[in-house]
């Protein structure tokens, strides 16, 4: 058995879209709150945001707040 070296191209990807340039996104979880010494559940908000220095997708939380029962 033998390996072969072959050159590696560079891969051609299709600039992305500037009008769809980002996105947001809702998790809820259950966190533990210090003051309170109890588990809550609290609502994050994500901004999903496309870096075009960077070529790559960040998230950035943008609020969160507790969850009303």
């Amino acid at each position: 058995m033998s390996a072969v070296a072959t050159p590696a191209r560079a891969l051609w990807f299709p600039a992305f879209p500037t009008a769809v340039d980002k996105h947001w996104e809702t998790v809820t979880c259950l966190v533990w709150n210090l003051h309170e010494h109890a588990n809550e559940e609290r609502e994050f908000v994500y901004e999903f945001r496309w870096i075009p220095e960077l070529g790559t997708w960040r998230r950035f939380l943008r609020s969160q707040q507790k969850v009303k029962n």
